[in-house]
């Protein structure tokens, strides 16, 4: 079953005619201004096929208003730079896509890279979206290290709240994780029971791993450290025009360990962005040598 959410398609819109009629007025304008304000507040770039899903996902914010027009809803943002609606604002723009164990070659790589490393293990996580990414990383460090993973930490970041909140609560499909071998449910999965049938729950020695934190990647100010062992940036940079991340990479560098890994997306490719990395392996990068 398709999402709704993911198909762009709104409860306040019908189809009549043959045409989508909406409730609420969308114009020209409103769009390129929607576009603007997500690119200078999280430099999201938005494409203009996107539109359709702008609508969707911004509708509910204009109904909890009672708001009919966007142009209403922008300019009652634009008039408070510091309200808290910025934040719902940017987290029905955010796209989260995941899953445990995603781009699967990564992990078998970042188990031999931290096997040589000494304790104790960081690793950033900077987009984390609803915690299967950084979760995926805490089961690999109890699986690698055993008891020592106990000394490792993840440092789970993103800019959209509502993924972090559930992120934190670590609860999940009992679907979505069946897709994994029989082993690592078993050990690393509670099953719900009686009113939370049908759900599962990661197990408390690997949240115990996990701290998430909120950051945009855009402010002038990071709360993450360093120095890492790695960096998981993956299926992030494509949201950003070439500028933005070259940006990004560059702030990473200096946080990262001289044989640090850094972990993109299969659709990224940070060689054409930025000389302060080179290609390791399949979308794996280390430190260029200066």
């Amino acid at each position: 079953m398709i999402d709704q959410r993911e198909r762009g398609v709104d409860v306040g819109q019908w189809a009549s005619g043959g045409q989508i009629e909406r409730d609420l007025v969308l114009t020209d304008a409103d769009f390129a201004r929607i576009r603007e304000l997500i690119y200078q507040r999280a430099g999201i770039v938005l494409a203009e096929h996107k539109r359709e899903m702008v609508y969707s996902r911004l509708a509910k914010r204009l109904r909890h208003y009672g708001i009919t027009r966007f142009t209403d809803y922008l300019s009652r943002l634009e008039r408070q730079p510091d309200a808290k609606e910025w934040e719902a604002f940017t987290n029905a723009l955010t796209t989260n896509l995941t899953a445990f164990f995603r781009e699967a070659h990564h992990f078998p790589l970042l188990a031999e890279h931290i096997k040589k490393q000494q304790s104790p293990i960081t690793i950033w996580c900077s987009a984390a979206s609803t915690g299967e990414e950084p979760y995926s990383i805490a089961m690999t460090l109890l699986e690698t290290l055993g008891p020592k993973a106990t000394q490792a930490k993840v440092i789970a970041t993103d800019i959209d709240t509502d993924a972090l909140s559930k992120a934190r609560a670590g609860i999940y499909p009992l679907e979505q994780v069946r897709k994994l071998d029989e082993g690592r449910v078993k050990r690393f999965f509670q099953k719900g029971t009686g009113g939370h049938a049908g759900l599962a729950r990661i197990r408390p020695e690997v949240s115990s791993l996990v701290d998430f934190v909120p950051l945009n990647l855009l402010a002038p100010q990071w709360s993450v450290k360093g120095p890492f062992d790695a960096v998981f940036c993956r299926n992030i940079m494509i949201y950003f025009d070439k500028d933005t991340q070259a940006k990004i990479l560059k702030r990473f560098a200096p946080l990262m360990k001289p044989d640090a890994l850094l972990f993109a997306g299969h659709s990224e490719n940070f060689s054409y962005i930025s000389d302060a990395f080179k290609l390791r392996g399949q979308t794996v990068y280390t430190l260029a040598k200066k």
